[in-house]
């Protein structure tokens, strides 16, 4: 077989895959989702794993209880605003515990504000395990099958005229804007508005808070994209990861793929994962790989992720996944990390050595992200298709080791 014909045939394995799923409404904690849970176990199970779909708690969105909190920020700046002592007091004990509740949230914390006023649900993960079941090394390869809804904030028109009119600008960038910092400011600034009893400031606040509401209730309400690349795309490497593996079986290594739910509620599958599971590992002979929204066009390592400060992956991993990518003749582009979050946080979070590969196009933009153009026929099946190809390159770079 030619190279051209296998790599024409991988990708329409690729295709099909992503084109069967992409159709099903798969927003966390949905029917859908657990329908596409149930396909992609299937699928595993072709590839000869072993795959079952563990029905874990999550919450099903990130949107309603931040929402809520930016809420409660508009409420501390109208309060603090108050004539009285009390309502100052008020006010700015309100903002800030608003503004710290949205913290703890979308830092992976304990939650409080999902627990207290949102009723827990049910999210699908996918566990499939191939390779040596007996070997003390073990790779897990993280993806997800749930899909996010969509929202005003995520239009790209601004980013894109940028890069149009200054790509020297685009050049210098090395992360995406921190969107969570304004959500965080808003009950934070009235907050300190009441506190050091600034009008200004606290009106500030109080318009900042309005503005993330309204973005937050928008995302709410909204139905899922289809998530052909965000993150089907991830879903499709781990599937043809497990068949190369299945041909060649690597010895002294296990691997287990998972496909997460609700990571579109900000990692609620892995995070039900890691509690089953991590303790089952041994941090020093256990890497994670995350795949997630790989078919942009260029296939970036990122360096590291933080929604609120930036936490770096480790080095020794990225180094190994750079050296495989090299010597697959694979562009990896370096460099870039992000103010979102994935998957990966969570066991990076908890000492595993952990590697993330995210894609970009020219712009280094994500196109399509969280937008109904978010289909099949929008993915670049390049990226994707190396992303394969690595994928299967560190697993077995980790048997051999």
């Amino acid at each position: 077989m030619t190279v051209d014909r296998a790599i024409g045939d991988l990708t329409g394995s690729l295709a099909e895959i992503i084109e069967s799923l992409a159709p099903i409404p798969r927003l966390p904690t949905s029917e859908g989702e657990r329908a596409a849970a149930y396909l992609v176990r299937e699928r595993f199970e072709a590839a000869g794993c072993t795959a079952r779909v563990e029905e874990v708690p999550a919450f099903r969105s990130y949107a309603e209880p931040i929402g809520l909190l930016t809420a409660a920020g508009v409420a501390a700046g109208v309060l603090a605003g108050r004539p009285s002592r009390l309502g100052r007091l008020a006010g700015t004990m309100l903002g800030a515990a608003a503004a710290a509740g949205i913290v703890d949230d979308i830092t992976n914390g304990r939650l409080l504000t999902r627990k207290l006023l949102m009723r827990q649900r049910t999210t699908t993960n996918v566990i499939a395990e191939t390779g040596d079941p007996d070997a003390e090394a073990s790779l897990v390869i993280l993806a997800h099958h749930d899909a996010a809804p969509s929202g005003v904030i995520f239009s790209q028109h601004l980013e894109r005229r940028l890069a149009a009119r200054h790509p020297e600008v685009i050049q210098k960038l090395t992360s995406n804007p921190p969107l969570w910092w304004p959500v965080i400011a808003g009950p934070a600034l009235a907050a300190m508005g009441g506190l050091l009893g600034r009008r200004w400031l606290r009106w500030l606040g109080v318009g900042v808070s309005c503005v993330s509401t309204a973005a937050l209730a928008d995302i709410a309400t909204r139905r899922p994209v289809p998530g052909a690349n965000d993150n089907l795309s991830g879903v499709a490497v781990a599937l043809m990861t497990a068949h190369a593996l299945r041909r060649e079986p690597p010895r002294g290594l296990r691997v287990i793929f998972v496909s997460c739910g609700a990571e579109e509620a900000l990692q609620q599958g892995v995070r039900e994962f890691g509690r089953r599971y991590f303790c089952q590992f041994d941090p020093q002979r256990t890497c994670f790989l995350t795949l997630d929204t790989v078919g942009s066009g260029r296939l970036v390592m990122l360096e590291g992720e933080g929604t609120v400060l930036m936490h770096d992956y480790d080095e020794s991993f990225k180094a190994l996944v750079a050296s495989c990518a090299r010597d697959r003749e694979i562009t990896l582009l370096r460099g870039l990390r992000s103010r979102n979050s994935t998957d990966g946080c969570v066991p990076h979070g908890h000492g595993f050595p952990t590697a993330t590969l995210v894609s970009v196009d020219d712009t280094k933009l994500v196109p399509n992200y969280h937008l109904y153009s978010d289909i099949p026929e929008n993915v670049d099946y390049r990226s994707v298709v190396d992303a394969v190809h690595l994928t299967e390159a560190v697993a077995r770079r980790l048997a051999s080791a």
